[in-house]
């Protein structure tokens, strides 16, 4: 199903199911992508500020973005996205913590430059089950016009 600009209101709030964060997918990313002693050694984890293995900031960022597609766009929509704005990262994510991403569209307006698509401005939050924030955006993308 195809999400069209016109079809997403400002205020519209969505919220995604919760997702359980792994010992071996964060270890499986840091080795890949962010190979810090605390996101791949929990030896070193233990011993560095953090106390234990913690999720890398980009690898909280790759599953906020899986769930916001899942919740707010669904399969068709998108037309990609020039980038993000705000990006914090408040709380390390550990192994067992379940994440939810509640995304708030803030803004949008039409594209000049482009009339068969317009930009839509939303407030990302990223919570652990305890209901703390662990990261926040703000994602801008684009979405085609009717």
């Amino acid at each position: 199903m195809t999400v069209f600009y016109e079809d997403i209101p400002v205020g519209t709030v969505r919220e995604s199911e919760g997702y359980a964060v792994t010992r071996e997918e964060i270890l499986e990313f840091g080795r890949r992508f962010d190979p810090q002693p605390f996101h791949v050694d929990e030896a070193a984890a233990r011993r560095s500020p953090f106390g234990g293995l913690i999720a890398s900031g980009w690898h909280t960022a790759a599953i906020a973005m899986r769930l916001t597609v899942d919740t707010r766009m669904g399969p068709g929509g998108s037309l990609g996205s020039p980038g993000v704005d705000e990006l914090r990262w408040l709380r390390p994510v550990r192994p067992g913590d379940t994440l939810t991403v509640r995304c708030e569209v803030v803004d949008k307006r039409p594209l000049e430059s482009k009339p068969d698509r317009g930009l839509v401005r939303t407030r990302t939050t990223v919570r652990n089950q305890h209901g703390q924030d662990v990261m926040t955006l703000v994602g801008l993308g684009f979405f085609p016009r009717r």
